[in-house]
């Protein structure tokens, strides 16, 4: 079989290992699905067809983001937000994970304690809460 060929093998394998935990739970859909896709291509790469099954489970794990707003937590985080008249920066692309925001224009703040989040800082884009890496201002993490 072809690097090719591992890869999109090991790629489905672990799309299907993903379908699994996501029954377990909705909340980790978007992360724990693209988390396994890019944890098998990685691990195919790095480590053939076994690397990539288990770089597909461990993606499939981590997909989520380590240290942003809980599935739980983020109606609550959405009302604090809301309450305190964020203003919206106008952003001309997609808001998604992995965009990066400008440096200058935005404004970040700081997650309140009781959320749990130490690394990232809170804005508005598009009228749509997101958590922001402020060392690259790359999006982690939209609010729904």
């Amino acid at each position: 079989m072809t690097r090719f060929g591992t890869i999109c093998s090991a790629s489905i394998i672990a799309m299907l290992g993903a379908t699994g935990a996501m029954a377990q739970n909705d909340g980790a859909r978007g992360g724990a699905a693209s988390g396994a896709a890019t944890g098998a291509v990685g691990g195919a790469i790095v480590g053939g067809p076994v690397g990539a099954v288990v770089g597909g489970a461990a993606g499939a794990v981590g997909g989520a983001v380590v240290g942003g707003i809980a599935d739980d937590s983020r109606p609550k985080f959405r009302t604090y937000v809301q309450e305190r008249h964020v203003p919206s920066y106008t952003y001309d692309r997609e808001v998604t994970v992995g965009a990066e925001l400008p440096r200058s224009g935005v404004t970040y703040y700081d997650v309140p304690a009781e959320y749990g989040v130490k690394k990232y800082r809170y804005t508005v884009v598009n009228h749509r809460t997101v958590l922001v890496d402020p060392s690259s201002h790359r999006v982690v993490q939209v609010i729904e």
